[in-house]
């Protein structure tokens, strides 16, 4: 009896120690800089540090149970088959995947996976320790602005100030059959249902300046594409 007496009031310090160093290990866990997580044996995440919850765009009480070869998917396939062989057989090597992934910026992010199997015992279901390290990424390429020939740019001005199709022809030098046509070639292209709507959409995609009047195309003659297709009749072609 008293051999167990002492037996407990031994394990009690080594218990207590045990959880000190259990809290400074989770303290550098979360403070560390590297993007790490702790997974089951099948991928499943068991624990994440903030650094790997960021590139996921979350936080790391929301990884938790995640695939995380569905956050960060592998860039081979034969990659993965080999790694789930090798864990199936228990081996303890360190195993490395290229991956990809969207970042929180939206940029697709490229970089490698490397997983390291860990256990209290030989005999005993490792856990995966999983680092990402991040190679690079690729910036989403920026929407192209969107232009339109001058004449058409200068038919929108008059149409937001006002003017028929009659007084835009002869603003313009062109005939009625000629501004309908610019017209209507615009309201295909933008879906607009009418010239009011028509009006708008130049507003809202930066063909004419807002805040001018009367109503001005925002862009310089330089800067807009010339005018695609056959001329109709009356119809003068802008220059490039």
């Amino acid at each position: 009896m008293e051999a167990n007496r002492a037996r407990m009031d031994q394990a009690e310090p080594d218990r207590a120690e045990a959880v000190v160093w259990r809290n400074r290990a989770l303290t550098l866990f979360d403070r560390v800089a590297v993007p790490v997580a702790v997974c089951d044996v099948h991928g499943a995440v068991l624990l994440a540090n903030p650094a790997m919850a960021a590139e996921c765009g979350t936080a790391p009480g929301r990884l938790r149970g995640r695939d995380v070869l569905e956050l960060f998917s592998p860039r081979e396939a034969g990659q993965v088959a080999r790694i789930a062989q090798a864990l199936r057989l228990r081996h303890r090597s360190r195993y490395q995947v290229a991956v990809r992934w969207r970042g929180p910026g939206g940029a697709e992010r490229h970089g490698e996976l490397t997983a390291d199997p860990v256990s209290d015992s030989a005999d005993a279901t490792p856990t995966l320790l999983v680092m990402l390290r991040v190679l690079g990424e690729r910036t989403p390429c920026a929407e192209p602005p969107v232009r339109v020939a001058p004449v058409q740019a200068r038919i929108l001005a008059l149409l937001a100030g006002g003017a028929t199709t009659a007084q835009a022809a002869r603003t313009t030098g062109l005939t009625t059959d000629g501004v309908t046509y610019h017209l209507r070639r615009l309201s295909v292209r933008w879906g607009a249902a009418n010239r009011t709507e028509l009006v708008a959409r130049a507003y809202a995609l930066g063909i004419l300046a807002p805040g001018t009047w009367p109503p001005a195309p925002a862009v310089t003659e330089a800067d807009t594409e010339q005018v695609v297709g056959p001329a109709r009749p009356g119809e003068v072609r802008a220059r490039r």
